[in-house]
């Protein structure tokens, strides 16, 4: 007996009506990276283990697909090591490579390699898979597609200015409102280490403060003892926790926290600078909100970091994130390249414009006229009228059979066709064909070489 097929977890089939969705998605993002200056690039859904490995974190790493070498290669395990069932030893002598994580590692590392053929500043834009081996939920899944925009070989603040004013303008073109686009810089967060005595484990402390939306403060207190941040350590962050006010009034209590943290105060200075020059320009719907806490647990961000949350009311994750990443490429050996960038999460915007009903009734109709199939001299007098149709952009077809009338018209009513063409014996004899409008009911004679207004609209 066979099996019942299945797919794994955190992947799914999409259906045409989707994948429509899914396209609409795609292409205001990419319009506006194109509007933007962004040139396209594609790198391999797969990278060898040692560009990814060690770059997200342990956390991250955890979470990295790996791809076992091909052919018999556990003979290649020696028995010690093989005998002593320890995952860390023997992953690197059975894998090479690994599903990539992200787009911004591979991205750094094509920069690298591409370096003598790019002009920089390199604006770049990359639509493709990514795979994580995470928990499967609402909005998080094994394999989705990240969408992002990065600037190579610029460290002007403006950079930032102009990936706030992108996120506004795709969110605009999506016609989802009230994002509220949240900016730290990981220059505070590293001057909050100093201050409370815990710089030694400012990647500890950066990746528990990163659940606070997730987990809640207790646990993420919690997780920072576990890490060795002492009680004292984090009770001095407390302040973190409940800050309130203003920019304005926000930027200076970290002022005041921070004075003795050089690096610190930049990344004020810096969110200052990028805040005020947002603010002069203004946003079309979006809304730039600080939060002090927002840390982006990934280890290769080092000004400021940004994260995008739905409008409220909608029970969903971050659908946007990004920052900037000083040292990225210098991990392959191209020092002294700035890079910031930003990407846009396909999955949970999908799931955000359903949940407001903010797609285009048009959206999934794959057909806009479908001719009926009255027999062989009439099906060749249609088919030849819909490939007139086509060759002035409109979407039609003919249906393949001569089945009954009623069951051709339940197929246009199920592939939600607006107009539906009869082309029978006596309206073949008169050189006409009837157009039938699907939503209310009402048919048009034409001649047959006439193409109906109706069908361009």
């Amino acid at each position: 007996m066979a099996h019942k097929p299945s797919i794994p977890k955190g992947t799914r089939d999409f259906s045409p009506s989707e994948i429509a969705k899914r396209n609409h998605i795609f292409s205001a993002i990419k319009k506006q990276f194109e509007i933007f200056g962004f040139q396209p690039i594609e790198t391999p859904s797969f990278e060898n283990s040692e560009t990814l490995l060690g770059k997200y974190g342990d956390e991250g790493d955890r979470l990295i697909f790996k791809i076992l070498n091909s052919g018999d290669f556990i003979s290649k395990v020696d028995d010690v090591t093989y005998s002593s069932k320890n995952s860390t030893s023997i992953a690197p002598k059975i894998t090479e490579k690994a599903l990539r994580y992200d787009l911004t590692v591979p991205f750094a590392r094509y920069v690298v390699m591409h370096q003598n053929e790019l002009d920089f500043p390199f604006k770049r834009y990359q639509i493709q898979p990514v795979w994580r081996a995470d928990r499967p939920q609402k909005g998080r899944f094994r394999e989705f597609y990240q969408c992002d925009a990065d600037v190579v070989g610029a460290n002007s603040l403006l950079q930032e200015v102009e990936l706030i004013q992108l996120y506004d303008s795709v969110f605009t073109e999506l016609g989802l409102k009230d994002t509220t686009i949240k900016i730290n810089n990981r220059k505070i967060l590293s001057g909050i280490a100093e201050f409370i005595g815990a710089k030694h484990l400012l990647i500890d402390f950066t990746v528990a403060l990163d659940k606070l939306d997730k987990i809640g403060e207790r646990k993420v207190k919690d997780e920072m003892l576990n890490k060795g941040i002492s009680q004292s350590a984090i009770d001095k962050a407390s302040p973190l926790f409940s800050m309130k006010g203003s920019v304005k009034e926000q930027l200076t209590q970290l002022k005041g926290l921070l004075t003795d943290s050089a690096v610190g105060i930049t990344g004020i200075d810096e969110l200052e600078a990028i805040i005020s020059t947002v603010t002069e320009l203004g946003l079309k719907s979006a809304n730039l909100q600080l939060d002090v806490t927002l840390a982006r647990g990934l280890n290769y961000y080092t000004g400021a970091i940004f994260e995008v949350s739905a409008p409220e009311g909608v029970q969903m994750g971050s659908i946007g994130g990004g920052g900037r990443y000083d040292d990225l490429t210098g991990i392959f050996g191209l020092k002294d390249v700035s890079g910031v960038g930003i990407s846009f999460g396909l999955d949970r915007i999908y799931l955000v414009l359903e949940e407001l009903n903010l797609f285009p009734e048009s959206v999934d109709q794959s057909l806009k006229v479908l001719c009926l199939n009255f027999g062989d001299k009439e099906g060749l007098a249609a088919l030849k009228l819909v490939a007139r149709l086509r060759n002035k952009g409109i979407k039609a077809d003919l249906y393949p059979s001569t089945t009954k009338v009623q069951k051709q018209f339940k197929y246009a009513d199920k592939r939600n066709v607006p107009y539906v063409i009869l082309l029978g014996a006596k309206e073949l004899e008169n050189g006409e064909f009837i157009l039938k409008d699907m939503v209310f009911g009402e048919q048009t004679t034409h001649k047959l070489d006439e193409t109906p207004n109706a069908l361009f609209n």
